[in-house]
Parts: structure tokens; sequence; C-alpha cells
């Protein structure tokens, strides 16, 4: 089943953000190449693709995984949520209708 991941940036984390990116991104990619990956992105403070210094307010994954359980935990073992980017996530199932 997919599910959504939404993280929530902690006020503050741009810099740690960009320090534990490389490892955050080694785990979507470990998804991706096992197929699982739907989308993932991060979503920018101020209405640009490049946001700067101003940063993010967190960031969205849709992905395949056997379970809630599972889902919740691969999310918890996050880079982002380890190093106190995200001071929350938000786990749910996701039914994909469009496209």
């Amino acid at each position: 089943m997919l599910y959504m991941i939404l993280g929530e940036d902690a006020p503050g984390a741009l810099d740690q953000r960009l320090a534990v990116r490389p490892a955050h991104l080694r785990r979507i990619e470990d998804l991706k190449r096992e197929g699982r990956l739907i989308l993932a992105g991060p979503c920018p403070a101020i209405d640009s693709p490049d946001p700067g210094p101003a940063g993010f307010t967190g960031s969205l994954i849709v992905a395949e995984f056997p379970s809630l359980a599972d889902a919740q935990a691969w999310a918890e073992a996050d880079p982002y949520v380890t190093a106190g980017v995200f001071a929350g996530i938000t786990v749910k199932p996701f039914r994909k209708t469009l496209p």
C-alpha cells in the first residue's frame, strides 16, 4: 500500500537540513531503486522553487510500504527526524487516484 509521509521542519532548521540532506537523499534513492517511490520533495517556505535563506517548511514523500507500521518506522529513522530537522511527522495511508 502507498503511504504519505509529511515532515514539518523545526524553526531555524535550514542549516541542519542542508547538513544531513545527503543521508536523507540516500534513503529516498533506495526507495526509488526498489521501485517503491511515487514522489518526494521539499515544501519551500516562500513561493519560489529556490527559497534561498527562507528555507523550507517540510517535505512530502509518497512511497509503498508493507504496512502503516513499516512506513512509520521508516519515517522515524530518517536523518531529518534523527537530526532534529523535522519537529514532527505525519504518516497516513494514501490512495493514488490521478494521474
